[in-house]
């Protein structure tokens, strides 16, 4: 026998009743006291529609270099129709498209400008390269019900990230997410280095460290602290092509293998940069125990990405990565006390979370092994 609803819940069961009311929206979007409510609510509501065409907007942006054409200055909408190989009346759609979702401004004379969010993405490739990665997202949702059923078969991302899989990959396989990886991290790695104090770290080892963009981001700040880059053997092989070629070779040693066979000694100081929410519960445990079986007494456990639960952020994390990561077919974001539990449980004595400039991006866990 089901139990008699809470004061609360027949509460939720009368105003959901009400607000479905066709007649109380007119009312509330008339009414002098509601009408701002109602009017966002209803613009919200439009948002959450047509969310799609405005990512696709902002994928025209990036696919025909609009932001970097315009970074040189305002230009008329017949000379950006000509640099963008459109006919006039289409670019003044998308620029108009791209004006109202700010990234750029209409100016007089019909000129066009950079907005804010349209000269930010400029100085940040990894957002572009995010973009056109996400064609494969959207591939992949196009029948979400039937991705949330588990019956959409084998997905666009899981191929794109075999390792989502437990795949042994080549170097060619993982060129793509190599490289979307490098451009995507150099984002956060200032933001995470702000946070944390290496100045005791003798000997830091990134695990899940690509082609090394947050390893060459602490050799810039950390002139002596020796680096090691642990990743699967194709990883760290064109790791450690590129850490050449930026002439940090001598500085950064780079180590194939995979974490399920344990992880190299040597370090007392382990970052894990957005690579725990990639793994399901059982492979994310297993690599935080291997983590702690590889530092020192007194190691430090450095656990930064973006989670579920962030104040302001919720869609970043409970909606888009979810999602990613539900076609990624590996993984699940999760919240700040679910990881620090997981901490504890790998043995690390304590845990606690250390605040960051941009936390919708990425939130930073430090955990310490006990000293004994």
């Amino acid at each position: 026998m089901a139990a008699p609803a809470s004061l609360r819940d027949r509460w939720l069961g009368w105003r959901n009743r009400l607000v479905a009311s066709p007649r109380f929206q007119r009312w509330a979007a008339g009414f002098p006291l509601t009408r701002g409510i109602a009017r966002k609510n209803t613009r919200a509501l439009f948002d959450l529609c047509a969310g799609f065409v405005y990512a696709q907007v902002l994928t025209a942006c990036v696919r025909l270099d609009l932001f970097r054409i315009l970074s040189e200055g305002p230009l008329t909408l017949d000379a950006l129709a000509r640099r963008l190989d459109l006919p006039v009346e289409n670019a003044r759609c998308l620029l108009r498209a791209a004006a109202s979702l700010d990234l750029v401004q209409a100016l007089p004379e019909d000129r066009f400008g950079l907005a804010d969010l349209g000269a930010a993405l400029t100085g940040n490739p990894g957002i572009a390269a995010m973009v056109e990665h996400h064609a494969l997202l959207y591939a992949d949702l196009a029948d979400p019900v039937t991705l949330l059923r588990g019956q959409a078969g084998p997905t666009r991302l899981a191929g794109y990230w075999p390792y989502a899989g437990g795949v042994s990959a080549d170097a060619a396989a993982v060129a793509p997410y190599g490289g979307l990886m490098g451009a995507s991290q150099a984002m956060i790695a200032d933001d995470v280095l702000d946070a944390v104090d290496l100045s005791r770290s003798r000997h830091l080892m990134d695990v899940g460290g690509g082609e090394g963009a947050f390893l060459q981001a602490v050799a810039a700040r950390h002139k002596t602290l020796p680096l090691t880059l642990f990743d699967l053997p194709a990883v760290a092989g064109r790791a450690a092509d590129r850490l050449a070629q930026a002439g940090l070779s001598e500085r950064i040693a780079c180590r194939g293998g995979s974490f399920h066979d344990g992880l190299p000694a040597g370090a007392d100081t382990i970052t894990l940069i957005r690579i725990v929410h990639d793994h399901d519960d059982g492979p994310a445990q297993a690599l935080l125990a291997a983590a702690h079986a590889a530092l020192p007494p007194g190691g430090t456990l450095i656990l930064a990405e973006p989670m579920a639960g962030t104040p302001g952020a919720e869609p970043v994390g409970d909606a888009y990565f979810g999602f990613y990561l539900l076609a990624m077919g590996s993984g699940r974001p999760r919240r700040s006390e679910e990881l620090r539990a997981m901490l504890r449980t790998a043995g690390f004595a304590t845990a606690y979370e250390q605040k960051t400039r941009r936390p919708l991006l990425t939130r930073l866990i430090v955990a310490q092994k006990d000293v004994r």
